[in-house]
């Protein structure tokens, strides 16, 4: 190969050669999403490292000098070892743990921090599996090494339990066998001096979604299909297939949703705000004083921290509660922020226990989320059951307008999330863009802010604790105003 690739660029361009040669050429970079994906694959390398007894490390360096201190150890009789890695003509891979049994046969463990076994996993244990059996290897076992997602953790972490060791060995030998093919083809994609071409597919959306979607659809007409909301990914393509790509052509298609025509039709005409105030004034007649607009924050973790959870399981560790106690009053707020390191949920279920009495109107935007936060509070409490529950069964619904399309303005774009639905009925309000926010700007950023905390400085704390506050409260300060806005569209 003229061209150097590791396992990542191999899975990369696996999903699509264009892709690759736009990361490693392209003039445009998409900014990276923040978030500790990243960080919380290492947590888990490094149980995983505990687990199955890793007896070295091969510490990040160049590409050969790390090929070398794999050499060096295995010459050195050593059996487990994690990040060895192996350089094949350009060709470079770290298997997360190797273990060797002698005579040149080892073992590959591919580490994942997600609940099972994906494609790409495959196609990157089969990338490892060649490089390794090219370099005179004979591999007599491969296996992903993922989380188990029916894990309960009751006191400390079992290890034996957390992780599911699934033999690939099959699958990933019978990939291999096409590799050399495909890193030829792959090899003079990346030769091209200009940016070579490939038509959208569902390989722009799956296995993960392009960062260079836009780059590749910019001759597009910036009214295209692709543009709509609430319509599925394959119908989508299905029209673009049949040459029906800009508003214009969609307009015509027989099946398309009331929301895809809504949306279609207030794009291409100046149309006014669609109100109808009669549903707008039933669902309003629904909520009732003291009105309280609730918003919660959680993150999730492979690695359950605290007993009686499971992987990936919503743990909440911050709320927001805007309230109006009667018609005319004033405003007031309260919040809940966990300290970093605890669990968060008894704290913060006592206090919304304590910040929300039973009969009051409680809103959510899109409530299905906070309801079940709290029912999970409710089983786990029992303590706390009745209380929580009464908060519970008296939370509505913000969204509801939204979504069924009783209120609909052109620049809600076909979308009723409150991140399209607020800057759509407040232009311009520097007090309601997200944008203008130190720090946290979305939920995303909220989890993995509060994931990261323990390992900060206090000075790092305090700021990122600021910023946390500052988001969450916006949430629900923006339902206020949404709230205000229904109002006023009640009395058309």
């Amino acid at each position: 190969m003229s061209h150097s690739m590791t396992k990542t660029n191999y899975c990369t361009a696996k999903q699509c050669p264009r892709r690759l040669w736009l990361q490693r050429y392209g003039e445009e970079k998409p900014a990276a999403t923040p978030s500790d994906s990243a960080e919380e694959g290492i947590r888990v390398g490094l149980l995983a490292r505990e687990h199955f007894g890793a007896q070295a490390v091969i510490p990040h360096s160049t590409r050969r000098e790390m090929a070398q201190a794999t050499e060096q150890l295995l010459n050195d009789g050593v059996s487990v070892i994690a990040e060895a890695s192996f350089l094949l003509d350009g060709l470079f891979c770290s298997v997360d743990l190797l273990t060797s049994l002698g005579n040149n046969e080892v073992e590959i463990r591919e580490v994942k921090s997600s609940t099972g076994v994906k494609d790409t996993h495959l196609d990157d244990a089969a990338f490892q599996y060649h490089v390794l059996t090219a370099l005179g290897y004979r591999v007599r076992r491969v296996s992903i090494v993922h989380i188990n997602s029916g894990y309960v953790r009751r006191g400390e972490l079992d290890l034996n339990a957390l992780f599911i060791e699934e033999d690939v060995t099959a699958e990933a030998a019978a990939r291999a066998q096409l590799i050399p093919g495909e890193l030829v083809l792959f090899d003079a994609e990346l030769n091209q001096p200009q940016e070579p071409l490939r038509d959208i597919g569902e390989h722009c959306f799956a296995p993960l979604a392009c960062e260079f979607f836009s780059h590749c659809t910019r001759d597009l007409p910036r009214r295209n299909v692709f543009g709509l909301h609430g319509m599925k990914t394959n119908t989508k393509l299905k029209l673009y297939r049949e040459g029906i790509i800009s508003f214009e052509e969609v307009r015509g298609y027989s099946k398309l949703s009331s929301g895809a025509r809504l949306q279609i039709e207030h794009t291409l005409q100046t149309q006014p705000p669609l109100i109808h105030a009669d549903a707008i004034r039933k669902f309003l007649s629904t909520l009732f004083y003291p009105l309280y607009f609730l918003d919660f924050e959680s993150y999730q973790t492979a690695i359950p921290p605290f007993d009686g959870i499971r992987p990936y399981d919503q743990i909440p560790f911050q709320y927001s509660l805007h309230r109006i106690e009667s018609e005319g009053s004033d405003l007031e707020h309260t919040e809940f922020l966990a300290e970093a390191g605890t669990d968060p949920r008894r704290p913060l279920a006592e206090q919304l226990c304590r910040d929300i009495p039973r009969n009051v109107c409680v809103t959510a935007y899109n409530m299905a989320f906070e309801k079940d936060r709290i029912e999970e509070l409710a089983d786990l409490y029992p303590d706390l059951r009745e209380h929580l529950l009464a908060i519970h069964k008296n939370i509505r619904d913000l969204m509801i307008p939204f979504r069924s399309k009783d209120y609909y303005t052109r620049d809600m774009e076909g979308s009723y999330s409150i991140k399209y639905v607020l800057p759509a009925l407040f232009p311009g309000d520097p007090a309601l863009d997200y944008h203008n926010l130190d720090g946290v700007h979305k939920g995303t950023e909220a989890a993995a802010a509060f994931h990261c905390m323990t390992s900060m400085t206090p000075e790092e704390q305090a700021y990122w604790r600021r910023c946390l506050l500052e988001y969450c409260k916006l949430d629900t300060f923006a339902m206020v105003k949404v709230w205000q806005k229904l109002l006023e569209a009640a009395k058309r």
